[in-house]
């Protein structure tokens, strides 16, 4: 159980790490002289709005999915196949938040001067801080495994 629990938090703190670069590269390309897409020009509202409904589906999706995906991996009797199945799904759903952040800074920085993808960005910062953080407590609720 710790090594599965390990191996999804390597995934999260990836996720984080390429949150933070994207911040740092996105700045310092953007910084001097850098003409932003308007926006208003209808590839900054196509972008803006992909990025938007991109984080209001996948957020509730990957929680609920995985939430009902765990009622159905408390039932396997292999211990191994279960944290092998818990993995797999606790790193799909980092990656639909993550996604979703990572592309919301991306975006911010082309456009420049819309606060909504960060908004976008904070969101999904939050969601992935509060609910997907992998511990083993919540491993052990999940799949209710006693000890």
């Amino acid at each position: 159980m710790e090594r599965t629990v390990k191996k999804i938090a390597q995934v999260y703190y990836y996720i984080y790490t390429a949150t933070i670069l994207t911040t740092i590269v996105g700045y310092m390309t953007t910084m001097d002289n850098y003409d932003p897409i308007p926006m208003n020009n209808p590839l900054g509202i196509a972008l803006k709005s992909i990025i938007i409904l991109y984080t209001i589906i996948s957020i509730p999706l990957a929680l609920a999915g995985f939430h009902r995906q765990t009622k159905k991996w408390r039932a396997i009797e292999d211990e191994r196949q279960k944290f092998k199945a818990y993995q797999k799904g606790a790193t799909i759903r980092l990656l639909l938040v993550g996604i979703g952040l990572i592309a919301s800074i991306i975006v911010f920085f082309l456009l420049r001067t819309d606060i909504s993808l960060i908004y976008c960005a904070g969101i999904s910062a939050i969601v992935l801080l509060f609910f997907c953080k992998p511990t083993e407590g919540k491993m052990i609720n999940d799949l209710k495994i006693e000890e």
